[in-house]
């Protein structure tokens, strides 16, 4: 492994805060993935000494990649929907370098970091046309590709079914939160994939997050989707793996 293409990957989300060192040549890990759990509130202050946390742990001083649960342009934070409200205007790059010691930062939404782990190294690779990788967990979070392309900071889980947010009804959350069965869940994510499906056209669905681990639960109940449908490969790996391919890209 060239050291050049070492990178430490940082995944901010609802839950938790997890980093790892990547190579990004191979898409494996070179460290052990190290997690702290989102801090109540989720302040930038709170979230930024959680990193530093994991940075020392790490030993890392680096490149660094993080995938953020919203929006980030030119560095600062334009929306977090699942973190508190004081991130917005939130300059998270130059705190990134400044806080680590970091020669280089580069930010991207987390699902576009799971989508492009998935899409290079996991159940994306070769495939052409349309491929969305879908995000399960606190929310539904989206990443589309068209031959390879990625088209950033998609927000498919904001699309409004039944007079909801997707997301309200279909993200992995609902089904522990509300109780309900696989089936009945499932049936949920079903009627959201069909109309995305009818939307864009897609080739393949992806679906990640950590419930990829258990597609035997909820796959049986997905039909009719109208294209392939995939059990993400890289599993809670791909945000890490995603956030620190964002510098080499």
């Amino acid at each position: 492994m060239i050291e050049e293409n070492r990178v430490m990957g940082i995944d901010i989300g609802g839950t938790g805060v997890k980093a790892a060192l990547v190579d990004t040549q191979t898409g494996r890990m070179t460290t052990e993935r190290v997690r702290l759990p989102t801090p109540q509130p989720a302040t930038p202050a709170a979230v930024m000494e959680d990193i530093e946390e994991l940075r020392r742990q790490l030993q890392w001083r680096g490149t660094v990649g993080c995938g953020f649960p919203g929006l980030v342009k030119s560095g600062r934070v334009q929306r977090a929907p699942n973190l508190d409200s004081s991130w917005i205007g939130y300059d998270l790059a130059d705190q990134l370098r400044v806080q680590l010691g970091a020669p280089l930062v580069a930010i991207g939404n987390d699902a576009d970091a799971a989508g492009l782990a998935e899409f290079r190294f996991g159940a994306g690779q070769g495939v052409t046309g349309t491929v969305l990788v879908i995000t399960l967990g606190t929310g539904v979070g989206s990443a589309v590709f068209r031959d390879g392309v990625l088209l950033p900071d998609t927000e498919l889980g904001h699309l409004e079914m039944r007079g909801k947010l997707a997301e309200k009804r279909a993200a992995a959350s609902m089904r522990t939160n509300r109780g309900l069965s696989w089936k009945k869940w499932a049936k949920r994510l079903n009627d959201y994939l069909v109309h995305v499906e009818y939307l864009l056209g897609v080739d393949l669905f992806i679906i990640g997050g950590g419930l990829s681990k258990k597609p035997e639960k909820f796959f049986p109940y997905l039909r009719d989707v109208g294209c392939r449908v995939e059990a993400a490969r890289l599993g809670n790996a791909a945000g890490i793996i995603g956030a620190a391919m964002f510098p080499r890209r």
